[in-house]
């Protein structure tokens, strides 16, 4: 993605931090027409010291699997909270309109996850971020239905080759900084997070000193 120096951030816990909070992503695959193909589907993101792995499935009926067998280099994209930004917020008025947020790119190659123990493994990841409580109505569905239910998807681990985080938000315009801030800070739910952001990367020390 186009990633000017002053935001791009290169520390892993960041990019962590936002594919965590975001987890729903675009996994992009380039079809047998030599156009993308793409997947929306929550991962879950395991962080170690050679990088990140991912994990997650599709369903069974869903071709992507097929293009991942065939061509296993993929991209996957999270997007992070997001928010218009007001020329409001210069002390000037030659200034436009723009739009704030947080991003990851991640180039993976991906394996299929076919072994029904493997797949129960990989759902109790993702059980395990978003609902733990659900665990044990899964355990207590039974094997004959849980052996129904994992037969009818694909699991993928996808293996981080590379990855690309950007954290936009007007870092180059410190005289924008704390007007920004005041307006996230009241804004809606994306627009807090992005004051937290902010907070995070040491954008609004000066406002609160």
């Amino acid at each position: 993605m186009y990633l000017p120096p002053h935001f791009e951030a290169d520390d892993p816990a960041l990019a962590a931090a936002v594919m965590r909070a975001h987890p729903l992503a675009s996994l992009v695959s380039v079809d047998d027409t030599g156009l993308p193909f793409v997947t929306h589907l929550p991962l879950h993101t395991e962080q170690h010291e050679g990088g990140f792995t991912l994990w997650g499935h599709v369903a069974k009926p869903n071709p992507h699997w097929r293009l991942l067998q065939a061509r296993p280099r993929a991209l996957v994209a999270f997007i992070g909270p997001h928010a218009y930004q007001s020329p409001a917020i210069y002390p000037d008025k030659e200034r436009v309109p723009s739009w704030n947020y947080l991003a990851v790119h991640c180039e993976v190659e991906a394996r299929l996850v076919e072994d029904p123990l493997a797949k129960d493994r990989l759902l109790k990841k993702l059980i395990g971020d978003h609902e733990p409580a659900y665990a044990e109505q899964w355990r207590g569905l039974g094997e004959e239905y849980a052996h129904k239910m994992l037969a009818g998807i694909v699991g993928l681990e996808l293996q981080v080759t590379s990855w690309q985080c950007k954290l936009k938000l007007n870092q180059h315009r410190r005289e924008s900084h704390v007007r920004m801030h005041a307006g996230y800070a009241a804004g809606n739910e994306h627009e807090r997070e992005l004051a937290r952001w902010m907070e995070r990367l040491g954008l609004v020390q000066e406002e609160q000193e």
